[in-house]
């Protein structure tokens, strides 16, 4: 049997989320950024999207190196792509932060204000397309953003056609249709130049072959090639995220460990949907030498 490490996307982070890890971590990605980014965590500066990703790459990498263990998978929903292109050996630490400053100063540009995200929670994905169907126009975008679970959506688009999309979803019966708080209509055409601006970025930066299976979050598959790699880690942002597909893919190919990278504990809950059998935990709260040991664990049993 297999393991697999998942990393979080946008909505995790918490004030306060670097304070637990490494000085050294820390240290390192201060310098290759030439910036202090203990000072990224604060609840004012994690208002802005650029601190959120940097700090969310931080901690993913940070975490598993603390883990200090090589899982068989690894994957990320949204920015949570590039820890794991990182613990994958995919991407170097400091071109990663380099890309996700710009990642996230690109979408944080992109829609100033008058856009975002709704999650819509018990309808199925045939009922929330059919909705955005009737709602979608050039005056009023609205699209599928994020598959998270059968009944768990996210849509994105202008707060006009959000809140038209979210009405008609009470209608239907969702248990639950709510604006998050994000600002960025993110995993939808509508950052698709800020995308393309972000690709050209990645054509300067070297990536390799990962050294255990990479899943796409887009593509709920595995990507090998370096070059089908920089396309998702570019593109990703304007792609739907297939989490529920991701997640599925890998327990199909024999995963029954997924261990969440901090912080907090989404993904935890998502996947335990998915593994009928197995172990599903979160780093946060969790003993360090327990996690080795479910991996010591499920690595025998792999072998």
């Amino acid at each position: 049997m297999s393991s697999l490490l998942v990393f979080p996307g946008q909505g995790a982070q918490q004030p306060g989320m670097l304070a637990r890890l490494p000085r050294e971590t820390l240290i390192e990605a201060s310098d290759l950024l030439s910036e202090d980014v203990t000072q990224l965590d604060s609840a004012e500066a994690l208002r802005s999207t650029r601190a959120v990703q940097l700090c969310l790459l931080i901690a993913g990498v940070a975490a598993a190196r603390q883990l200090a263990m090589a899982p068989d998978y690894v994957a990320g929903l949204s920015i949570g792509a590039y820890p794991a292109a990182v613990v994958a050996g995919a991407l170097g630490f400091g071109d990663a932060l380099h890309l996700v400053s710009l990642r996230g100063e690109l979408m944080q540009q992109a829609y100033p204000q008058g856009y975002g995200m709704t999650a819509i929670i018990g309808l199925d994905l045939a009922t929330v397309e059919g909705l955005l169907a009737r709602v979608h126009c050039a005056q009023m975008p609205v699209y599928l953003a994020n598959i998270n679970a059968d009944n768990q959506l996210v849509i994105a688009g202008s707060d006009a056609a959000m809140k038209a999309v979210a009405e008609l979803a009470k209608g239907c019966g969702a248990g639950l249709a709510k604006r998050l708080t994000v600002s960025v209509p993110s995993h939808c055409p509508l950052l698709e130049a800020s995308a393309q601006r972000l690709a050209d970025a990645f054509a300067k930066v070297p990536l390799h072959t990962p050294k255990m299976g990479y899943l796409s979050g887009s593509r709920a598959r595995p990507l090998i090639k370096p070059e089908a790699l920089r396309d998702d880690l570019a593109f990703n942002m304007c792609r739907i995220v297939d989490w529920r597909g991701t997640v599925q893919s890998a327990y199909e190919r024999g995963v029954r460990l997924q261990i969440e990278l901090p912080p907090g504990a989404v993904l935890t809950g998502l996947a335990r949907r998915v593994f009928e059998q197995g172990t599903v935990i979160a780093f946060d709260g969790a003993r360090l030498d327990t996690l080795q040991a479910l991996m010591r664990e499920e690595g025998s049993r792999h072998s």
